[in-house]
């Protein structure tokens, strides 16, 4: 009779520790402090849509509302994730991935067209806690670049991949493939032609994206973010430049030319002249003045963008943040798509022409 009464006894508190472990959910990740402000981390969100000879007398007030809407919106899916107690990582994600959605840009839908009237895209994304990164150049089926960047960095031991063989392993991940003239909208069809007009004339090489006016235009997204936990992260996406031939790739894609993230520093995301970031390293060099010379962030980008590729002939722009929330969105050119998402908007704050 003792030893029945032991065993349900036995069986009853097995029962109470599981119903316990049944019931019980694990805590939500807690926001954290910042240990040089002794305050929490103020969740930021800026993005940028492309640089270049962008003038609001070349801007119908449609179309500049067109683009005014979709920053907006862009901000707004990224912030959500931030406010929601999401990663840096994931708002960068959703922000992007808007804006690769959108045929007004030169990424993903709206992305540009070679000389062969086909699409290469370029992405890449870095996580500033753990310098973890991730890329993809020159891939034709993938409808969101972005994603496939990222899963080149969580799910395989590279960080950058290629060609057909990104493509396989972004359908290898499950990611969304579609038919490469998912891409072409009429927009860069006729762009396309009207360079390769002017190329029949002009024997000093092949020609790049022009904006309407006739003039150089760099496209190209990306968005870099602060999230609740102190983490910093970066993400870029482009179709590159119009007309480009031969397998070009620009700076987007490359670690340190186009993108970058370091907790310790800054995030950054570029956008202008490919050729001049991948050679002055220029995401790099923003992290880098920040860390050896300890400027703050708007000083070392401001030297980047204008004391050093200025000079060379180099025309863009970037967005860089802070671990503190401080962040700047410089340019040389005369304007460039961008915006920002703080603890102290209330809504989205976009801008396009160089005097806002």
């Amino acid at each position: 009779m003792l030893k029945r009464k032991t065993i349900l006894l036995t069986l009853f508190f097995v029962a109470l520790c599981y119903a316990a472990n049944a019931c019980h959910v694990l805590p939500k990740q807690k926001a954290q402090t910042n240990i040089m402000t002794d305050k929490p981390y103020p969740i930021t969100l800026v993005i940028h849509g492309g640089a270049g000879t962008i003038l609001k007398q070349n801007m119908t007030d449609s179309l500049e509302q067109q683009y005014r809407q979709a920053l907006e919106q862009a901000l707004l899916a990224g912030y959500a994730v931030l406010q929601n107690g999401g990663t840096s990582l994931n708002a960068v994600q959703a922000a992007i991935v808007f804006m690769e959605d959108s045929p007004l840009f030169n990424a993903g839908k709206g992305a540009v067209l070679t000389n062969e009237g086909t699409v290469e895209l370029d992405a890449a994304v870095m996580d500033g806690k753990t310098g973890s990164a991730g890329a993809v150049a020159g891939i034709k089926t993938v409808k969101n670049p972005i994603l496939a960047a990222r899963k080149v960095m969580e799910n395989s031991p590279h960080v950058m991949m290629t060609g057909t063989g990104a493509d396989a392993f972004a359908k290898e991940q499950g990611l969304e493939i579609v038919d490469p003239a998912y891409f072409i909208t009429d927009y860069r069809l006729r762009a396309l032609q009207k360079i390769l007009e002017q190329e029949k004339t002009d024997t000093t090489g092949y020609r790049i994206e022009l904006s309407e006016s006739g003039k150089e235009k760099y496209g190209t997204v990306g968005a870099i973010a602060l999230d609740q936990y102190g983490n910093l992260a970066a993400g870029t996406s482009t179709g590159g430049m119009t007309n480009k031939r031969y397998g070009r790739i620009g700076d987007s894609p490359i670690i340190g030319a186009g993108t970058f993230a370091r907790n310790s520093t800054c995030a950054v995301s570029a956008t202008g002249h490919g050729e001049f970031f991948i050679r002055n390293v220029v995401a790099y060099d923003v992290s880098a003045l920040m860390e050896y010379l300890h400027l703050p962030v708007q000083e070392a980008a401001k030297r980047v963008i204008f004391d050093k590729l200025l000079p060379q002939g180099g025309f863009g722009g970037l967005i860089a943040l802070d671990q503190q929330g401080n962040f700047t969105m410089p340019f040389n050119s005369e304007g460039m798509y961008r915006g920002y998402m703080n603890a102290k908007t209330a809504k989205p704050q976009v801008f396009i022409f160089k005097d806002e």
